[in-house]
This record gives C-alpha cells, structure tokens and sequence, in this order.
C-alpha cells in the first residue's frame, strides 16, 4: 500500500464523514426556537457561613483519637540500646508489640468514627 494513495483515499472519507454527521445534527436538533422561561428563576438560598464543618461532639471525638494515635506513638519509643554493638530485648515487650500499635489503631478507629458521625440538628 502506498502512503499517497492511502492519504487521498481518508481525504475522500472525511467530507462524506462530515456530511453524514451533519444530516444525523439536523434530523435530531428541532426546528421549533427554544421556549423562553418567563418565570424568574427562585433566588439560591445562600449557604451559611460562620459554622463549622462537624459539631461540638465530632470534634471531641477528633482530639479522642488523636491522643489514642499520640499515645501509641510514645508508648512505641524506647526500648533501644545506647550501645549500637549490644542488643537489648527489652524492644521485644508487649508494650512496644502489642499495646501500642493497638493504641493507635483504636485512635483510627476513633477518628474515622467521629468523621462519618452525623450531628444533631
């Protein structure tokens, strides 16, 4: 196949293209001008400002979880050795294994709770 003769033959296709697509505007678009609204339009009630965005419960449930998250974070410190050559086990207690990242899960739990909960209007 030749790129020149390919060429003129999708130059041949596009103004056929066009004029079908231009018969199939004209078949669905109506001949009737739009009606115009004689009604006015209802004024938008204005959103209200000066509010925050959850209530006054959601947002203590926010700092709830945010000490549970704060609180798993320090309890998961220390347990390190001063000296880098000896190894101390105390890394391997059940407050750094188990306690703390339970902490901050629960602080996850808490603060995706307190973000979905709907407030009293």
């Amino acid at each position: 196949m030749n790129y020149i003769t390919d060429n003129k033959k999708s130059r041949n296709f596009e103004p056929n293209l066009n004029q079908q697509m231009e018969k199939n505007i004209k078949k669905s678009a109506p001949n009737k001008p739009a009606a115009q609204n004689t009604k006015a339009a209802a004024p938008a009630t204005p959103a209200k400002t000066g509010e925050f965005a959850f209530g006054k419960e959601n947002y203590r449930l926010l700092f709830i979880g945010l000490a549970f998250i704060v609180l798993g974070f320090i309890l998961m410190i220390g347990g390190g050795s001063k000296d880098p050559k000896v190894f101390n086990p105390a890394i391997f207690n059940f407050q750094h294994i188990t306690l703390a990242p339970i902490l901050v899960l629960t602080g996850y739990v808490i603060e995706i709770f307190a973000i979905m909960k709907k407030t009293k209007d």
